[in-house]
């Protein structure tokens, strides 16, 4: 049910609201159906860039790739847990709060995510920023490579979503926006910084090609 459910609303309706009425323009994302398992690495500026990643799957993988959300907004009741889950496909994760212990710790979710066959879709910044405006990379998937080095990491750079959805706007605009992949790839060493500066080093890579529209 559900992998019908994902497929009908990513792979064809977002996929063709997205390309049409908002100007995304897709790279291909074939080459995923050889990947087993993978973490997919994205820049964060809009809502609309889970709906886009999860839109430029293969229909076949689809159900298999769980975007990894923060639980006290996508999961903040009941009903917003169940709705997620279904429609979205996500993992919830606790963020991290002063004074307060996590309940499960994210990194060890994402493990068990990954142990259970899942492949991920990760915002290494965390929070969304400011339109076309990057962030520092928090360490949670350098830890989750540290312990999982066997699964590859694909890059992803997207461009306008920021303009398209802006944080704090929930008026969706029209606007030229690109989505681009890097290829996968293996980390070199176990050390946190460097796979953080490895993945950064992907993403100003994509981000300086040149856009196609």
């Amino acid at each position: 049910m559900r992998k019908l459910v994902l497929q009908l609303i990513y792979s064809v309706l977002l996929r063709w609201f997205l390309k049409l009425i908002v100007g995304v323009r897709f790279g291909s994302a074939r080459f995923l159906k050889n990947e087993e398992q993978f973490i997919l690495v994205a820049n964060h500026n809009s809502h609309l860039d889970t709906m886009t990643l999860m839109a430029s799957l293969p229909a076949s993988i689809v159900h298999k790739v769980r975007p990894v959300a923060a639980k006290d907004h996508f999961g903040k009741n009941k009903f917003m847990a169940w709705f997620s889950n279904l429609f979205i496909n996500t993992l919830l994760i606790e963020r991290k709060k002063e004074g307060k212990e996590f309940d499960e710790h994210p990194v060890d979710k994402m493990v068990e995510a990954l142990d259970k066959g899942y492949s991920l879709i990760v915002f290494p910044e965390g929070s969304r920023g400011e339109p076309e405006r990057e962030q520092e990379l928090k360490p949670g998937v350098g830890l989750v490579l540290a312990q999982r080095p066997e699964i590859k990491y694909v890059p992803a750079f997207m461009k306008g979503m920021g303009n398209a959805m802006p944080k704090g706007d929930n008026l969706l605009v029209p606007f030229n926006s690109s989505l681009r992949f890097g290829k996968p790839a293996s980390i070199d060493t176990p050390a946190v910084n460097a796979i953080l500066q490895q993945i950064q080093d992907d993403f100003d890579n994509l981000k300086n090609e040149p856009a196609y529209y």
